[in-house]
């Protein structure tokens, strides 16, 4: 009997709407508090920085469906819908009972799922009739997903890329200038947050907070101009749904529900997209439906961090956010998976986790390159640095399930190819790479300064 390999939707298949989490959630998340006055945001609070349109999105408490514009959704037929694969070479490999499927957003033009939040973002600051916008990005996946989005609503983007990956990834770099987007590393001399910063640590290498406070300081001093997002907020969860949307009705096809589903985790977009859409039957249906974040051992928040209002940003000019954070302050390790080196949970992760509605795990970074090696030597796919610790982790769920002789069925989120990641492969394919973990004195010292800030 031949085995099915892709579940592919046809284009009329992609959902017409996102899912909004919130309106169904059992306990609402705390809200964000306006950083002056402390007091909870109102969406004209919030719109100085974003597009007005997705400001009222980040506060929407009672819609559960969102309709997709048509001007994204035509944007979205160059890459979605997404495949949706069996993974059978790496169950043949871990020689595991488990089904393994893999959600496949490598496939977009930019390399990652990132580009299904750039595109509503940048329609809605077009529609506006702004003429630029400002981000940050780590890895370089979000900046890279905004500047081919901004190119197809004509904006003109500032990206400011956390200096150790503008280092690390100069592909990235480089596709963001292929599509127009002018590039800075961070902490730059360029804003005030950037200037103090590097006055007290010269030879600070960056983090997502520094750059996110350079964003956002550019946007609100430039005319004509809002600060974009790719993680962490409500309404860049809301627009990843998409994928789950899609995954829900492939796995229909497959004939199959998963038992458990993984993405990996930074700021919560990719985990969110695929996790949310099943969620929702957990709530609604009483399905027990296991979901798993899965973040790096060198950055915590959701393991080893504490749930409290922080800052999204180092320099204190986010709304303060209810979530599970390690401090705004806190400086990652040099990781490769630079999109996971963030401070901070997003305020829907951090209810759900709170509630035990979802759990977490920390994976070594060299756990994860091994994990990303093997995905690559049986499914042709070279994985990002991201994606390999939701690989690491659907790896761990599959070898248990063999030792119980259980077939579990795995969902996970496959955020991205690694291919202008390779120098991190060789790095770890030459025994190059540090295994970094924090222990518990640095937490705890990195938290107590946290509680003194706020």
């Amino acid at each position: 009997m031949t085995k099915t390999k892709k579940y592919l939707l046809k284009e009329s298949e992609i959902p017409s709407q996102w899912y909004n989490i919130v309106a169904e959630m059992p306990n609402k998340p705390l809200p964000l508090l306006h950083p002056g006055t402390k007091q909870a945001l109102k969406p004209e609070d919030l719109y100085p920085i974003f597009a007005e349109e997705v400001a009222r999105q980040e506060l929407n408490q009672t819609d559960t469906w969102i309709d997709i514009p048509e001007e994204v959704l035509d944007k979205y037929r160059i890459y979605r819908p997404s495949p949706l694969v069996r993974a059978y070479g790496l169950e043949k490999a871990l020689d595991t009972p488990a089904h393994l499927y893999f959600k496949n957003e490598s496939v977009s033009p930019v390399g990652s799922h990132k580009l299904n939040s750039a595109l509503a973002q940048a329609y809605y600051c077009k529609k506006e009739g702004l003429t630029n916008i400002t981000t940050e990005t780590g890895a370089g996946q979000w900046g890279t997903a905004l500047s081919f989005a901004a190119k197809m609503f004509d904006l003109e983007l500032a990206v400011y890329m956390v200096k150790v990956s503008y280092e690390q990834k100069p592909y990235r770099r480089s596709l963001m200038q292929t599509w127009g987007a002018q590039v800075v590393a961070s902490p730059s001399m360029s804003t005030k947050a950037g200037r103090k910063i590097l006055t007290d640590h010269p030879t600070y290498r960056g983090s997502l907070g520094t750059a996110i406070s350079e964003a956002i300081e550019l946007a609100m001093e430039t005319p004509n101009c809002k600060y974009t997002l790719g993680s962490v907020l409500n309404h860049v969860s809301l627009h990843q749904t998409v994928i789950g949307l899609e995954a829900e009705k492939q796995m229909e096809m497959a004939g199959e529900y998963p038992d458990i589903v993984i993405g990996c985790f930074g700021g919560g977009s990719n985990f969110s997209g695929i996790s949310y859409p099943f969620l929702r039957h957990n709530f609604k249906e009483g399905r027990k439906v296991r979901f798993i974040a899965a973040e790096p051992a060198s950055c915590p928040k959701l393991t080893r961090g504490v749930f409290q209002y922080d800052f999204g940003d180092e320099a204190g000019y986010t709304p303060l956010l209810p979530m599970f954070t390690l401090g705004h302050n806190f400086s990652p390790a040099h990781i490769h998976a630079g999109g996971l080196r963030y401070h901070g949970a997003g305020t829907i992760v951090s209810q759900l986790l709170k509630d035990r509605l979802i759990e977490a795990v920390d994976i070594r970074q060299l756990d994860s390159f091994e994990a990303g090696v093997l995905f690559a030597r049986t499914e042709g796919i070279v994985p990002a640095p991201e994606s390999a610790h939701a690989i690491a982790a659907a790896i761990a769920e599959a070898q248990k399930a063999k030792e119980e002789g259980t077939a579990k069925v795995i969902l996970f989120n496959l955020s991205g190819h690694g291919l202008v990641d390779m120098s991190a492969y060789d790095q770890y394919l030459a025994g190059d790479l540090n295994n970094y973990a924090l222990t518990d004195e640095e937490i705890a010292g990195n938290i107590s300064q946290l509680e003194k800030i706020i």
